[in-house]
Parts: structure tokens; C-alpha cells; sequence
């Protein structure tokens, strides 16, 4: 499961989509064109894209903190919550978290959950200063005693850092890390995901380009994500794994805007049971029982 933060299904905007303005290689190499709200639904050769409704029957911006609980958790947390809050969980939700996370539902199946990404020095500080903000990912790591990364298992080709190539880490943290093309990185998760039950990769930066912040790495950002999820999407064994690409809610497929969108979240699926797996995702809540279903 590749999970990439604040990415919807948009307009066929070329001035505000860039998907549309600059292309991207899934849509133009795979399917030939780029799904947007008046075309949501793609299939070629068995990789599906389509929309799932983020808002799921509440009023306002969909956020990041609920949309993540419910599609970790699979249950409708903005509806529990009375509202879309983020980007951090509600307080109210950590215990649903604790008890109905994706990862802990693997160990007690007594399967094998992985969460890929790596964390830098700054953030275990953080945790050892006392501070528990952390996001879904991290906190649904945390509360089922699963591991999470730092840069030795970076080092091991363990691990994955949030931006891919390890650039920003040695740009942003003084890291001296070997930095490495998207496609090896790829091919990283492709190798680690096939020596587990359930592998999560998390990418956030498109919510933050789609705030309109770090606009000077567009570039840099987005050319690596496209690489990374094509070379996923081209050297998938899709007679062994299934693959899940998912969002929490809209935001970089509009950047006339820099708050959240109404959208649709992109979402994604290729291999073994995608062609189930995307006729029974609707909303949010459907990712993770969806997975359990065919994927356990």
C-alpha cells in the first residue's frame, strides 16, 4: 500500500492540474489519458484508478487527521468526530486507533506488518521530549509495538525516507546519505513488500506542494514521484502482490487554491485482487476492510 497525502481526482484544468500540466507517466504511458471528475474511472490491463468519496457524508473541507483514521481503521471518523479535523488525529479517535489500526489487525492475525518509511534523529527526540503529536501512521505504529524506522535501517535498505531519493534529508537534516533515483527506491518497496504480509509506504510532500509551500522543490518532488509510481506500476509482480495506492482527501490536483478540495481522492489499485479490491472501495472506509478481505 502506497498511501500519498492530499491527492483528489480534479477538473481538466492545464493552468491548475498538474496532471494535466505537466503530465504524469501512469496516466500517459499506462491508461493514454489523465482521469479527472467528468472521467474518475480507468482500467488498462488490470490497474484501476478511481475516485473514493473523502467526504463521506459530512459537511466541510475533508482533512487529513480523519481521513486517515478512517481509511487505517476503516471506520467513518469525521461522522464520529461531528467534523473533518486534521492534520492531526482527534483526540477522541486515539482510542479507535489503538484498537483498530491496520497493522495491529495484521499482528493479531499473526501476519507480518511493515511500515517502510524511515524517521530522522530530530523526530525520535521529539517522542523522548514527551511530545505526542504524531500522525496516524506513526501513532498506529506506536500504539500496536511495531518498529519504526531510523536512518540504520535507512542505511540497510530497510527503509524509505518520505521524499524517496534521501535528498532532503541530507539538504534539510545534514544526513550524508547515498542519495538514490526514484526508480531504485521503487524497486526497494517492490523487494520489501514481497518479504511481508502487508507493506505501507507514506508520501506527504503533495499536500504540502499543495499548500503552497517547499514551491521551489515542485519540480524536484514531482518528477520523482512520478518515476517512483510508474517503475512501481511497471515492475509490479502481479500474480503475487496487490497493490494499493490510496489518498486522504483533495489538495495538490488544484493549486488555484491552497486549502483542501471537495474532490474525490485518487486511488489506485494493480495486481492480484485489484480488479475486487476497486469494485468494493466507495469511500474511505472501505480501503481497509477491502484489503482484509482479499489480502489476508
Amino acid at each position: 500500500m502506497i498511501f500519498i497525502d492530499g491527492v483528489g481526482i480534479g477538473e481538466k484544468d492545464y493552468d491548475y492540474n498538474p496532471f494535466f500540466k505537466y503530465g504524469f507517466k501512469i496516466f500517459k504511458e499506462i491508461f493514454k489519458e489523465t482521469p479527472h471528475k467528468q472521467n474518475p474511472y480507468l482500467e488498462k490491463d488490470g490497474v484501476f484508478v478511481f475516485p473514493s468519496d473523502a467526504r463521506m457524508g459530512i459537511e466541510g473541507l475533508p482533512q487529513s487527521g480523519t481521513g486517515q483514521v478512517s481509511i487505517f481503521c476503516g471506520i467513518n471518523a469525521p461522522q464520529f468526530v461531528g467534523k473533518h479535523f486534521g492534520p492531526f488525529p482527534y483526540s477522541t479517535t486515539i482510542p479507535i486507533i489503538e484498537e483498530k489500526n491496520i497493522f495491529k489487525t495484521y499482528k493479531d492475525l499473526k501476519l507480518i506488518p511493515y511500515f517502510v518509511n524511515a524517521y530522522p534523529k530530530i523526530f525520535f527526540d521529539y517522542i523522548k521530549s514527551g511530545k505526542s503529536r504524531l500522525s496516524t501512521t506513526a501513532l498506529s505504529c506506536r500504539l500496536s509495538d511495531l518498529k519504526l524506522n531510523s536512518v540504520t535501517e535507512l542505511r540497510q535498505g530497510k527503509a524509505l525516507t518520505a521524499d524517496i531519493t534521501n535528498e532532503r534529508w541530507n539538504l534539510k537534516l545534514n544526513y550524508h546519505l547515498k542519495v538514490i533515483k526514484a526508480e531504485t527506491a521503487a524497486r526497494r518497496l517492490l523487494r520489501i513488500a514481497s518479504n511481508n504480509d502487508f507493506t505501507l509506504y507514506e508520501f506527504y510532500l503533495t499536500d504540502h506542494l499543495g499548500h503552497g509551500r517547499i514551491a521551489d522543490e515542485f519540480e524536484l518532488i514531482y518528477n520523482n514521484l512520478d518515476r517512483f509510481l510508474f517503475t512501481i506500476l511497471s515492475e509490479l509482480q502481479r500474480q503475487e502482490l496487490t497493490l494499493v495506492i490510496c489518498s486522504d482527501h483533495g489538495n495538490f490536483e488544484d493549486l488555484s487554491v491552497k486549502t483542501h478540495t471537495l474532490n474525490p481522492a485518487l486511488t489506485i489499485t494493480a495486481g492480484k485482487y485489484a480488479a475486487e479490491i476497486a469494485e468494493s472501495i466507495k469511500n474511505l472506509t472501505d480501503i481497509k476492510p477491502s484489503i482484509l478481505k482479499f489480502c489476508t
